[in-house]
């Protein structure tokens, strides 16, 4: 059966992140993408000129009444930008109940243009946190949500890890996974880790400019993939797979003069011949 699988974030008109970006990472995986618009954004690979809010109000009646109707299999969480916005969201996937939920705390954006009010991380970890089967911050992210600075080690990511899920609802099958792209050197190391297994996912360093969205895109594919493999740690490493083949073809688009999108259709659009 295919799943059917749900974003909940904003909209970058440039493609390369938000909800266009997991729409398409989400149909690359062979999942019925369905979205709630919670945000709207000025932006392009360089820059964030402006944040449009959607009422709260409005985010809930999206929720409601696609689930009412769709059997959505899986959620994956992006930017949400306001606190009332998380509360409501947050309130109705209590309602609801969604078997997998993938929580991406976005933030920042890759021009470094915030994402999310200070006043909104509060309610997030209060309120979104608790329902999270798998969470997946960045180091920086990471910090953020522990009011402690980002950390740079191998070493220091394991013992966040444990942090992070000790803010998790101990009921189920809930996971950590802490992104290492912010590491120095070469290695980009993943650490996965659900209160009792630690595991590393390898990996190394992909010379490019093109990491617009690479977060939102890593979130949407693990809730692509969730509803299929029903195992976190294949999907994970599943999803970075598909992530790295993504950035490593990121060359093949030419969009925008800052930090352009990954290749999301890597496994369906033939690279193009060489001199042409």
């Amino acid at each position: 059966m295919i799943p059917n699988t749900l974003t909940i974030a904003g909209v970058d008109p440039s493609g390369g992140a938000g909800i266009l970006a997991d729409i398409k990472t989400m149909s690359a995986l062979g999942a019925y993408g369905t979205a709630v618009i919670a945000a709207l954004t000025a932006q392009n690979t360089q820059a964030v000129t402006g944040i449009s809010p959607v009422p709260p109000a409005f985010v809930a009646e999206q929720i409601d009444t696609l689930f009412a109707d769709v059997r959505i299999d899986a959620v994956k969480i992006g930017m949400l930008g306001q606190r009332a916005v998380t509360r409501v969201v947050a309130d109705r996937l209590a309602h609801w109940k969604p078997a997998h939920l993938v929580l991406d705390p976005v933030m920042v954006a890759k021009s470094g243009d915030h994402l999310l009010e200070r006043s909104a991380v509060d309610e997030l970890r209060e309120s979104l946190l608790p329902l999270a089967t798998l969470l997946t911050p960045n180091l920086p992210e990471a910090g953020v949500l522990l009011g402690s600075s980002p950390v740079d080690s191998l070493k220091e990511m394991r013992r966040v890890a444990e942090k992070l899920r000790r803010l998790l609802n101990d009921s189920g099958e809930r996971w950590i996974f802490l992104k290492g792209g912010h590491l120095p050197g070469n290695d980009t190391i993943d650490v996965l880790h659900d209160g009792d297994r630690l595991i590393e996912l390898p990996g190394r360093r992909i010379e490019t400019r093109n990491t617009h969205g690479t977060g939102c895109t890593l979130s949407a594919a693990l809730a692509a993939l969730l509803p299929r493999v029903n195992d976190v740690p294949e999907a994970a490493r599943q999803a970075k797979a598909y992530l790295v083949q993504a950035i490593a073809r990121s060359g093949e688009l030419t969009v925008g003069k800052g930090h352009g999108p990954v290749q999301h259709f890597h496994g369906w659009w033939p690279a193009p011949s060489q001199g042409k």
